[in-house]
């Protein structure tokens, strides 16, 4: 039996992350067929934003080392190229979203910001098992055909996931692939950053600002993303979206059960 795929990211589709995916996936995943549907450019740090007040135009495209691969480029977001393939482009939804390979980590806090998360998210949502796909630092050739090769020898246990409830994961794979110490099933860490806003004058004399930041070293305990990366580790953490806080529940219907709403 074929598994159907559908591979998206957020640094856009002629970006080589998803690339080097895709074509590993083409090369070494028996019977499996592979739906390629991602942003028109880059559109990181886009969180789960969708397009509501313009259309959204699909762009077929081919693959410049692989003719036999299409794609299509789409004028929108992340979660708007998930959205529309399941429910416009493709015949029947796909067996599995895989959002990647994206160039830099998506750990801990930083998931609510990425683009490449927020596209899993969306397959989650409309109840299909998704993984985000990121490599630390600056990403290279050899960097991504390492993660996609692992999520090749994943993928045959993947399967699985069809008899489970959706799942949602999180895989960041460490910079250094020749210091990969093994695989970490952790939780989202915290990541703070020092934020500057450099203010700058355009040609015209208007002011603008620029947003910069560095990363806060927090060292964390030994089951975040953040901390096992940082070791040299494979993350791979199990993300829900439900982010209700039930157990502050019974303290504000005491607090709001007291106040009046009567606007006499």
């Amino acid at each position: 039996m074929s598994m159907h795929i559908l591979i998206t990211n957020d640094d856009g589709i002629y970006s080589e992350g998803i690339q080097v995916l895709s074509q590993t996936l083409f090369e070494k995943i028996d019977r499996c067929c592979l739906s390629i549907i991602a942003p028109d450019r880059e559109r990181s740090a886009i969180g789960h934003a969708i397009t509501m007040h313009r259309p959204l135009r699909v762009e077929e495209v081919k693959f410049m080392h692989n003719p036999e691969l299409t794609g299509w480029a789409v004028n929108g977001t992340p979660a708007d190229c998930v959205k529309l393939a399941i429910e416009a482009i493709l015949e029947k939804p796909p067996d599995l979203v895989i959002s990647g390979i994206n160039r830099g980590s998506n750990l801990g806090t930083d998931v609510l910001y990425s683009g490449t998360v927020s596209a899993a998210i969306e397959g989650f949502i409309m109840g299909i098992p998704s993984l985000a796909l990121s490599v630390a630092g600056q990403g290279n050739s050899s960097a991504f055909r390492f993660a996609a090769e692992y999520i090749c020898r994943l993928i045959p246990a993947l399967k699985e996931l069809k008899t489970m409830i959706p799942a949602l994961i999180n895989i960041n794979f460490p910079s250094t692939l020749d210091e990969i110490k093994g695989v970490k099933i952790t939780r989202l860490g915290k990541r703070r950053y020092r934020n500057t806003f450099e203010k700058r004058i355009d040609p015209r004399g208007l002011q603008y600002y620029w947003l910069a930041g560095e990363l806060i070293d927090d060292r964390e305990d030994d089951n975040s993303d953040t901390q096992a990366v940082s070791e040299g580790y494979i993350s791979v953490t199990p993300v829900q979206v439900l982010v209700t806080k039930h157990e502050l529940m019974p303290d504000l219907e005491k607090i709001f059960g007291k106040i009046d709403f009567c606007t006499d």
